[in-house]
């Protein structure tokens, strides 16, 4: 079964870390970019990070540039995002994906189930 299943998301004050896990499986992940996106309550999807297929090239929104981090590891088929100097405006459903292209031009993503990050104090 492909699977995305993303942990490490909780209750944090502001100012503080926090790293979220993403682990893949049924799909090969070196295949794949993979990226981070939130979405706030009430509020649309926010694309925040993306790291190539072999982590050479890594890409933040301004928005967390300087405080999060995105890294892979292809052998335990995973991918991460430390998360420091949390806002609260960082709170959020975090989601990640993997995506690729096939030979013949096709697209094909997968996408995790979520995890909750609230900063609050």
């Amino acid at each position: 079964e492909v699977q995305l299943v993303e942990s490490g998301g909780g209750l944090v004050q502001p100012g503080g870390s926090l790293r979220l896990s993403c682990a893949a499986s049924g799909f090969t992940f070196d295949d794949y970019a993979m990226s981070w996106v939130r979405q706030a309550p009430g509020k649309g999807l926010e694309w925040v990070s993306a790291i190539s297929w072999n982590g050479g090239s890594t890409y933040y929104a301004e928005s967390i540039k300087g405080r999060f981090t995105i890294s892979r590891d292809n052998v335990e088929n995973s991918v991460y995002l430390q998360m420091n100097s949390l806002k609260s405006e960082d709170t959020a459903v975090y989601y990640c994906y993997a995506e690729t292209w096939t030979p013949d031009g096709g697209y094909v993503e997968v996408w995790g189930q979520g995890t909750l990050v609230t900063v609050s104090s």
